[in-house]
């Protein structure tokens, strides 16, 4: 028997210390713990489809909790029937020892252990539901009350078409120009491109 560690982050921004810390306690060795560091919303992980290769009857994977393994409600519930029945892997789940396959071996043991686990997972599924909702109804309400959303648009000099004029004519340098009008160098030729229109059309 062989023991496997399985950690996921959302993101190369976020940290996984403590699913780290709660494996080196259990002294799993660092070669057996497999990490992700992407979305839970399927099971397409590089790191999780080699733990699956290296999973074999009779050996333990330890998650921390029943989220790092996943996100969505049926998606878990396969997945654990995989690992368990088809693979014929003991799982636990450190955060919640109830879901610990090795405990009952039973009928009533897997009963409950099946049943905690679709709580779970539904209760986690319908959580991110309602946040994106709310994420949602927020994001309406703002732009109701005029809440502008991305990066505030740079205002332009008043005497941009005046600066336009002393940079066509080479008495401004590339970087005293930018400096004046407080814009990135694609920013200030844009603008002097919308300038430029603005100016032939008056001239018509």
């Amino acid at each position: 028997m062989k023991i496997y560690g399985y950690i996921r982050v959302s993101s190369k921004e976020q940290h996984e210390d403590r699913q780290i810390l709660a494996m080196n306690e259990l002294k799993i060795q660092p070669s057996n713990v497999f990490t992700d560091k992407q979305s839970g919303k399927d099971f397409d992980r590089p790191a999780y489809k080699n733990l699956i290769e290296h999973l074999k009857s009779g050996d333990l994977l330890y998650i921390k909790s029943i989220d790092h393994l996943g996100r969505n409600y049926a998606d878990i519930q396969n997945q654990w029937r995989i690992l368990t029945k088809e693979k014929g892997v003991d799982v636990a789940v450190i955060d919640l020892p109830l879901l610990d396959t090795r405990l009952h071996k039973d009928l009533m043991g897997t009963f409950i252990a099946d049943l905690v686990l679709s709580v779970l997972s539904f209760v986690a599924h319908n959580e991110r539901d309602n946040i994106r909702q709310r994420q949602a109804e927020g994001i309406a309400a703002a732009k109701l009350r005029g809440v502008k959303f991305g990066r505030p648009i740079k205002a332009t000099p008043n005497n941009f078409a005046e600066l336009v004029a002393q940079w066509d004519n080479k008495q401004l340098s590339r970087a005293d120009i930018l400096k004046m009008c407080n814009m990135s160098e694609s920013t200030f030729f844009r603008r002097r491109k919308a300038q430029c229109r603005i100016k032939q059309g008056e001239n018509k």
